[in-house]
């Protein structure tokens, strides 16, 4: 019993952000069954999670509808923890356990139910800074790495659905020409992917893990004295 009073008197003083949690009301009636998660942040900003199927038409009524017109950027995200570990070989990596691929995936957040998700985020501008924007998300299955082109309502999606499509190895239906921004046309793989190895980290430690040594007026790490000769 004490708990949940604990727990409420928690809720209660949490910051709240009465026009984001209104504008979310709005879009979740507007967007029905489509809306899967959503997530407020208080003076930050609002995220909704939609099927991959309403993909689309949830961009388009957040433009026309909400009168979000300002594309920001569009990516990938790859939520399985990294087989590698960390690449580094670093005393900041002692103790710390390699990541166990096969635990359950934790995603950010509005949730997710996948190990990757596809987002945007739009922008209303017409009013005076701060301006309002939403990030829009959609889950992908592993096996049926596709989700609808957005470039017909944004034309600036164009490169951001190319640069995906190359790091993550998403295929965007519809798009005008999705082709190579940075790697080679042969080049095999997904770079971005938490499972592509990097193999030169493999064979070589990051080369910006180094001793790093003292600037001319400053003490060597170790010595009693200071730079400037104080005690």
């Amino acid at each position: 019993m004490a708990e949940a009073t604990d727990t409420a008197a928690e809720e209660a003083q949490a910051p709240r952000d009465e026009e984001r949690e209104a504008l979310l009301a709005e879009m979740t009636e507007a967007l029905g069954d489509a809306v899967v998660g959503s997530h407020v942040a208080p003076g930050r900003g609002l995220w909704l999670r939609v099927t991959r199927d309403a993909w689309y038409d949830a961009v388009e009524t957040v433009k026309l509808r909400f009168g979000f017109t300002f594309f920001d950027f569009l990516s990938g995200i790859d939520w399985m923890p990294s087989p590698w570990g960390r690449y580094e070989d670093a005393a900041v990596d002692t103790g710390i356990p390699r990541p166990d691929p096969d635990a359950p995936i934790e995603t950010g957040v509005a949730g997710g139910d996948t190990r990757f998700q596809v987002f945007c985020r739009l922008a209303d501008v017409r009013r005076p800074a701060p301006h309002r924007n939403v990030v829009l998300k959609a889950d992908l299955p592993d096996d049926d790495l596709r989700i609808r082109s957005i470039v017909p309502l944004f034309a600036g999606a164009n490169w951001h659905e190319r640069e995906c499509w190359e790091m993550f190895g998403i295929t965007f239906d519809g798009h005008p020409g999705l082709r190579h921004l940075y790697l080679p046309s042969e080049f095999e793989g997904h770079p971005l992917r938490k499972d592509f190895p990097l193999l030169a980290r493999l064979v070589k430690p990051w080369p910006g893990i180094v001793d790093v040594e003292p600037m001319p007026d400053e003490a060597a790490p170790g010595d009693g004295d200071t730079a400037g000769g104080d005690a």
